[in-house]
C-alpha cells in the first residue's frame, strides 16, 4: 500500500503571535477546505491560477499550458482591485491596455489621461498617481519596466522589493505571491479576516496584519490556495457568513452553510 507523503508545514516566517491560540490545526485546515470543496465546487474565477499551479492547460491536458500572466500586469491588476469588485477591476485593467499599449507610454503621459482610463475602477486620481510612481521607479531601478525577475526571488525577496512602492500593502503583495508568481502564500482580505474569527483560527481582536502572519505561520502550504480562494468564494455567496460578527443569527440561517459547525462551536467557547 502506497503511503502518502507528509504534509510540510508552512515556514515559519517570525515567533509565533498567538502562542496561547493553536488554531487552526493542519488537520482542521484540511477539514475545512474539504467541507468548502464538496459545498462550492472549486470557484471558476479561480480555476485558471489553479491550472497554473498544476502546469496545466485548461483547455486540453495534451497541450502545452499557456503562459502565466506578466508578474506587472497581475501587480497592476491587484492594485486597480482595491476598493472595488474584481469584475470592475478587469474592466478598469483592460481600459488602460487599451489606451496605453505600453507601460512606457503610461509612464511618459504628462495629462489625466491614465485616470480617466481607469476611472470605472474608482478613486482614479490615487491609483493612477500609485501606478504610474511605482512603473517609473521599476524603470529607473531596473532600466526597462518589467517585473519577471521576481519569479527567481524568494518569499521574502519578493515582499522586499513589492513592499518598497507607495500603495501596495502586504494584501496586494501576497495576491502577487500566490495567484501570479504561484508562491505558497496566504493573503487575508475582508471576507478572509471575518471568517476566520468567527471559526476561531485568530483571536477575535486580531488585526488584518497580525491575521496574515498567524495563519501563514499555521495553514499547510499545499492547502494555502485552495482554502484562500474558498474563504472568499464562501464570504460573497454565504448570507450567513456575510454577516458582521456579532450580527444576529439563527439556527435557520445557518443550516446550509458547511462552517455553521465550526462557528457555533466557537459561539460556545465564547460563552463559557
Amino acid at each position: 500500500m502506497t503511503r502518502k507523503p507528509k504534509r510540510k508545514p508552512p515556514v515559519s516566517q517570525s515567533p509565533e503571535l498567538y502562542a496561547d491560540h493553536p488554531s487552526p490545526s493542519p488537520a482542521q485546515c484540511l477539514a475545512v477546505r474539504d467541507a468548502l470543496l464538496e459545498f462550492h465546487g472549486f470557484p471558476e474565477e479561480f480555476a485558471p491560477f489553479r491550472l497554473l499551479r498544476l502546469g496545466r492547460s485548461p483547455e486540453d491536458t495534451d497541450v502545452p499550458p499557456s503562459p502565466p500572466p506578466a508578474v506587472l500586469d497581475g501587480l497592476v491588476t491587484t492594485l486597480l482591485s482595491q476598493n472595488t469588485t474584481d469584475a470592475i477591476s478587469r474592466r478598469a485593467f483592460a481600459s488602460l491596455k487599451a489606451a496605453f499599449p505600453t507601460w512606457d507610454q503610461v509612464v511618459d503621459e504628462e495629462g489625466k489621461r491614465l485616470e480617466d482610463a481607469i476611472r470605472c475602477g474608482g478613486l482614479a486620481a490615487t491609483k493612477a498617481a500609485r501606478i504610474k510612481a511605482m512603473l517609473r521607479a521599476v524603470r529607473e531601478r531596473r532600466g526597462k519596466i518589467c517585473l519577471e525577475y521576481l519569479r527567481e526571488l524568494s518569499v521574502d525577496e519578493v515582499k522586499s522589493e513589492l513592499s518598497r512602492f507607495k500603495g501596495i500593502g502586504p494584501k496586494t503583495v501576497a495576491c502577487v505571491l500566490m495567484f501570479y508568481l504561484q508562491k505558497d502564500d496566504f493573503p487575508v482580505d475582508t471576507h478572509v479576516l471575518r471568517i476566520t474569527k468567527a471559526i476561531g483560527w485568530i483571536p477575535a481582536m486580531a488585526s488584518r496584519e497580525k491575521a496574515y502572519l498567524h495563519l501563514n505561520s499555521k495553514i499547510p502550504d499545499d492547502l494555502k490556495f485552495d482554502l484562500n480562494c474558498l474563504f472568499v468564494t464562501h464570504g460573497k455567496l454565504c448570507q450567513s457568513c456575510a454577516k458582521k460578527l456579532g450580527g444576529q443569527k439563527t439556527m435557520a440561517s445557518n443550516s446550509t452553510c458547511p462552517l455553521a459547525s465550526y462557528c457555533f462551536t466557537e459561539e460556545k467557547k465564547m460563552k463559557q
